[in-house]
Order: C-alpha cells, then sequence, then structure tokens
C-alpha cells in the first residue's frame, strides 16, 4: 500500500524512527517555516501585566504574530492528524508542536539519558556490523540500513563514504 505525499504518515506507536523522519520531511515539505516552529517552539503574542507575562488579545496581534500563531496551528494540525487514537491522548493536552514533537521523543526513545544508550548500543552494532553466515546480501543491506537509518533518527549522520567502505568490508571473503 502507497503513502499520498499530500497526507503525512500515519502513526500508531510502531517504527517511531520511521514515521519521525518521514514526518520531518513532510512537514519540510510543506514550508520549511514549519519544521522550524517545531525545533524551536512557536512564537506566542506575549504582554507583561506587572511582574508576570500573558497572552496579547488576538485583536491586538501584528501580523507577523498572526502568521507565527497560524503557523503553529497548522503544524500541530498536521501532527495531530497524523496520530492513532492513542498516540493522540498521549499529547493532546500539549499546548504547541515543539511540545507535541518532544512528548513524542521523549515516549518513543526516551530521555537524553536513554537516548544516549541507544546511540551507544547503535553505534557498536554499526562497528560490529558484519554479514551473517546464511544471510544473502538483501537481508544484509536491509539490516544495515535499518541500522543506519535508526542513528540518523537520533541525529547521527554517518557519510556516505564510510557507509559504502563498512558495507564493503562486512562482506565475507567469498
Amino acid at each position: 500500500m502507497s503513502q499520498s505525499i499530500d497526507k503525512p504518515s500515519y502513526f500508531n506507536d510502531a517504527h517511531y524512527s520511521h514515521w519521525k523522519n518521514r514526518m520531518m520531511i513532510f512537514l519540510q515539505s510543506i514550508d520549511y517555516m514549519l519544521w522550524d516552529i517545531i525545533e524551536d517552539g512557536p512564537t506566542i503574542p506575549m504582554k507583561r501585566v506587572g511582574e508576570t507575562q500573558v497572552l496579547m488579545e488576538r485583536h491586538k496581534w501584528s501580523n507577523q504574530e498572526r502568521n507565527q500563531v497560524q503557523l503553529n496551528a497548522k503544524a500541530m494540525h498536521i501532527l495531530l492528524c497524523a496520530l492513532g487514537p492513542e498516540e493522540f491522548a498521549k499529547v493532546s493536552s500539549c499546548d504547541n508542536t515543539k511540545e507535541i514533537w518532544d512528548k513524542l521523543g521523549v515516549i518513543h526513545e526516551g530521555t537524553n539519558e536513554v537516548k544516549e544508550t541507544n546511540i551507544g548500543l547503535l553505534n557498536l552494532n554499526y562497528e560490529n556490523f558484519k554479514m551473517d553466515p546464511n544471510e544473502d546480501i538483501k537481508a544484509m543491506f536491509n539490516r544495515f540500513s535499518t541500522i543506519v537509518n535508526e542513528l540518523k533518527g537520533f541525529g547521527e549522520a554517518i557519510l556516505e563514504d564510510k557507509l559504502v567502505r563498512k558495507l564493503i568490508y562486512s562482506l565475507p571473503e567469498s
């Protein structure tokens, strides 16, 4: 079954790193500023009332402020429409896209300490990668790609020439 290029990938608690990469590219393809909102958080028009910051009344927003709020709403809509009911329930209390994205990350990838442990394990798998004796090239490449893509999902990209060398050295002499 193929995925529409007009709809975000659906996510319901399976293959988070795959969904995360596809969703990142999907959002960037619509408007790169959507991705900026997710990474940096939205700019919410606030005003100071005494010692506290409160949301500014909508009729006082500048066009730029209104556009920023609109981009956050658009990104939230896309993210929430891409989630199954159980995933939606986990993030439905979030106020903006950065909170949603970060919460999904913690739920499915863990805290920074857990991420570092996972990165370490994936790097170990990468370094020790060899073709299994009863494995064909396609299965080996799929297993290798999974490790590399999971590393990329954690922000650990490996240069193409290193990947090619690693694959070649992973082959048996025969």
